[in-house]
């Protein structure tokens, strides 16, 4: 079974920034990003969420979020998927470049979610 990635922020920029400092590292990971309201507001949307799960090739995904609000709709959100997703309360940048770089170079998830550990928001 394959890993994606899924990343959620309050701001669009910083999803798209996130998303291209991981393809250099990680050219060959399904990437999916969620970031902003529609009107380029702050902000994170259930809907936008749900299309970055389903947009996503792979049937096991790792999500990442910025802030405490944007759980919440990952959470509703994953209540409605019918993929294998994991969230995560780890440091944003670091441990999406960090799960990048693992599912490029091979690395099974119980790896990579074990370094992922160390990276928890406490």
């Amino acid at each position: 079974m394959g890993l994606g990635i899924v990343i959620v922020s309050h701001v669009g920029e910083i999803v798209t920034g996130l998303e291209r400092l991981l393809n250099e590292v990680a050219k060959d990971v399904d990437i999916t990003v969620a970031g902003g309201l529609e009107d380029n507001g702050i902000g994170t949307s259930f809907e936008a969420i749900t299309a970055a799960f389903e947009a996503n090739p792979q049937d096991k995904l790792l999500a990442f979020y910025d802030l405490g609000s944007a759980k919440m709709n990952l959470e509703m959100a994953m209540e409605m998927s019918e993929k294998d997703i994991v969230l995560y309360d780890t440091a944003l940048v670091e441990s999406c470049y960090t799960a990048a770089a693992l599912i490029q170079a091979g690395v099974d998830f119980e790896t990579i979610d074990q370094q992922l550990q160390p990276l928890k928001v406490k």
